[in-house]
């Protein structure tokens, strides 16, 4: 089956869970719209992509770990989207969960993806119980404090951040976990990939802030300039656009560099290499570093 209809398939299955005649209404609609349309849903094809090539051979299992990383990620954005953090209006091109149901029910469903992301991952541990314990840590430790997407959301409270710690948590961790847990879900050492979630995560942050200064907000899906706005931490802001360019590049050749010898390395390598087109388009790169740097007429 095509990774993207397994992932989406995977993903309706999991929203199915927390639905019924007696659910409220308006939440499973509002649940529904934080999911679909998604985005690129790189987390879930880089997890389903690490287990496959250890061998895929408890695919419901993996399933449910590229599922339970894709929901966190919604309900992170959700969560994000709110008044109280970027009062992002847009979101994949369509008006946030906060905008389009309010912010009461976004909270409630941030909070209810949060829920469905473990309940899908308990429902197909009866697969491989033995590998769940560790699988459900993984995932948790992408989301929660010390070092996941809760505490990079914290260190924007902060009056002083370092910005590499900041960007590891807030992207870095998820990816991280996505890569653990595709291995893990195999059955297979999850320490080998983590380097690979590691570099590309913080790349993927990377590209976030160039595409913040560059991309066109139509067809990106969400406003730009937010980082301005807001005097958020940026490796544009530090860096400057080329210097930024220069990180990107720099770690997406350590991504690259760091996929084991297995039979999916190939994919892998052209996975990586198709999200550096995608994410930072070389015409891009050729403006900023001729420093014509304007924004483009490129989506997300």
């Amino acid at each position: 089956m095509d990774a993207q209809l397994r992932i989406e398939q995977a993903l309706d299955a999991a929203l199915r869970l927390g639905e019924s005649k007696a659910a409220p209404p308006r939440l499973v609609a509002a649940t529904r719209h934080a999911v679909f349309p998604g985005g690129a849903r790189i987390r879930p094809r880089l997890c389903l992509a690490v287990a496959w090539a250890c061998g895929d051979d408890r695919p419901a299992l993996a399933d449910a770990a590229a599922v339970s990383i894709e929901l966190l990620h919604c309900a992170s954005l959700v969560h994000d989207d709110l008044p109280c953090f970027d009062a992002a209006a847009m979101r994949r091109g369509q008006a946030s969960v906060h905008a389009a149901f309010g912010e009461r029910l976004a909270v409630l469903v941030g909070d209810a993806l949060i829920v469905l992301a473990f309940r899908a991952l308990a429902e197909a541990g009866r697969h491989a119980p033995e590998r769940l314990g560790r699988l459900v840590a993984t995932v948790a430790d992408g989301v929660g404090a010390p070092e996941g997407i809760v505490a990079g959301q914290a260190w924007e409270c902060e009056p002083k951040a370092d910005l590499a710690t900041y960007q590891r948590a807030k992207t870095g961790a998820l990816f991280a976990a996505a890569t653990a847990a595709g291995a893990q879900a195999a059955g297979h050492d999850p320490d080998a990939w983590r380097g690979l979630g590691d570099w590309l995560g913080e790349a993927y942050q990377v590209a976030d802030d160039i595409r913040d200064v560059m991309a066109d907000p139509a067809l990106l899906g969400k406003p730009i300039g937010r980082d301005e706005d807001l005097d958020r931490m940026s490796s544009a802001r530090e860096l400057g656009l080329a210097g930024a360019v220069a990180h990107f590049d720099e770690l997406l050749d350590q991504a690259t560099r760091s996929i084991p010898d297995c039979r999916g390395a190939a994919a892998l390598r052209a996975l990586v290499q198709s999200e550096s087109e995608r994410l930072v388009p070389k015409s891009w790169v050729s403006r900023i570093r001729s420093g014509q740097a304007v924004p483009a007429q490129v989506g997300g």
